[in-house]
């Protein structure tokens, strides 16, 4: 029998106008073997068929539903009202399009530790592949299944595919030898609430691209460690593109995590705070 946590888990999901994605996700979320306490949709402005969806799913999940008006990518603004609005002690932070196996909670929970955050995987699939997912592939397993992605959906073979192989001691292994660093990543990530009021949230004044490596970089500077868990805790993303990527933005939030590193700095000036 699994030992639960003594601290109450909250999800946090962010999301903005793809709905049939985001509902692929919650699918993984009804089959949990450590159910969250809460999980906090962060709309950064979705129409009225993004609303309609989550309201399918409140009678199924613990869902809170945090909305503003779209004005642009105000991803980092959104997931701070998402902060403010959780209740739980720990938080784990993903995407509309990261779809949960089944021991992602549990898994986060197994790692948690105070004075560190958790740097989750994702496996990418292809759109074809994306498209076909059904519910019950969701509940069987079959989607994380790589003989099944091979055999039925074929996969083609790539090193990457080993995220999917669910054995503990090689998970542990490549853990421990994987040559990417244990950042926050904003599909895959986790950590203590408090640590996030901490050091005000995410920044409000950046856009896509590396904003949540940012936030991380803040919580290195405040003190806290982190732990790698790409191989143990995953998701699959579905493909999806990105039209609100541009290099006028990336270089402003290069910038930016540059003084973050160079300054030492771990609260952001803007913040949570300054909307008060």
């Amino acid at each position: 029998m699994k030992q639960v946590p003594a601290y109450s888990i909250g999800v946090i999901i962010s999301t903005y106008n793809n709905p049939a994605w985001l509902e692929k996700t919650l699918w993984g979320y009804l089959f949990q073997t450590l159910p969250a306490h809460e999980i906090i949709i962060a709309d950064d402005g979705s129409k009225e068929e993004t609303r309609q969806l989550i309201d399918r799913f409140k009678d199924k999940l613990p869902i809170k539903h945090v909305w503003h008006k779209d004005n642009g990518f105000q991803k980092p603004r959104i997931l701070n009202s998402a902060i403010l609005a959780a209740h739980s002690d720990y938080l784990i932070f993903t995407d509309q399009d990261c779809i949960p196996r089944k021991d992602f909670i549990a898994t986060h929970a197994a790692y948690a530790e105070k004075g560190y955050f958790l740097s989750g995987g994702y496996f990418k699939l292809p759109m074809n592949i994306s498209l076909a997912l059904t519910n019950q592939d969701i509940e069987n397993e079959n989607a994380f299944s790589l003989f099944w992605l091979r055999k039925y959906q074929h996969l083609k073979w790539h090193f990457k595919c080993t995220k999917l192989i669910k054995n503990k001691s090689f998970c542990l292994l490549m853990n421990a030898i994987t040559p990417t660093k244990a950042t926050w990543n904003g599909c895959n990530a986790s950590g203590w609430r408090e640590d996030m009021l901490a050091i005000n949230g995410f920044n409000e004044e950046m856009q896509y691209g590396g904003e949540d490596r940012e936030f991380g970089e803040r919580m290195f500077n405040m003190g806290l460690k982190s732990k790698q868990i790409r191989y143990s805790a995953i998701v699959l993303h579905l493909d999806h593109s990105r039209p609100y990527k541009n290099q006028k933005a990336l270089e402003k939030n290069r910038i930016i995590r540059q003084n973050t590193r160079k300054t030492g700095i771990f609260e952001t000036p803007y913040g949570i705070k300054q909307r008060y």
